[in-house]
């Protein structure tokens, strides 16, 4: 019999994943924020309901709103970024314009400009968890 066997096979299965599931989980939170942040910035304000709407959530988004990204995580839980809500239920109006109104990109602009960012962020996250584990 191998020594430290059973102490191997507990890293592999318990003490790896679950460093890597916390480091990914708090990586794609600093992401969200940060594209909220942007997104809060680009909006346009007339009465500050749509730019109070843009946040983020584990699971799904408030009902009424437009989702801007989903990203599941290691153990299956997603992120997702929203705008709107039942008082600024127009957020995709604002966004992608109508007839009458043009455009005001505020919320894919976000997402585009840190996306890269967010994806370098998550696979760093995995390799320190990784190293931490291994140790």
């Amino acid at each position: 019999m191998v020594k430290g066997l059973r102490s191997l096979e507990r890293k592999l299965t318990r003490t790896i994943p679950d460093r890597v599931r916390r480091a990914v989980r708090a990586a794609m939170e600093k992401s969200a924020d940060e594209i909220v942040a942007m997104a809060k910035g680009l909006v346009p304000v007339d009465s500050g309901d749509l730019k109070a709407s843009i946040g983020w959530t584990w699971g799904k988004a408030p009902k009424g709103s437009v989702t801007l990204a989903k990203s599941s995580s290691v153990g299956g839980e997603s992120i997702t970024i929203f705008a709107g809500n039942s008082e600024a239920f127009y957020a995709r109006w604002v966004e992608f314009g109508t007839v009458k109104l043009l455009p005001s990109p505020f919320f894919f602009v976000s997402y585009r400009a840190n996306k890269r960012r967010a994806k370098g962020r998550i696979n760093r996250a995995i390799k320190k968890g990784l190293k931490e584990g291994a140790k």
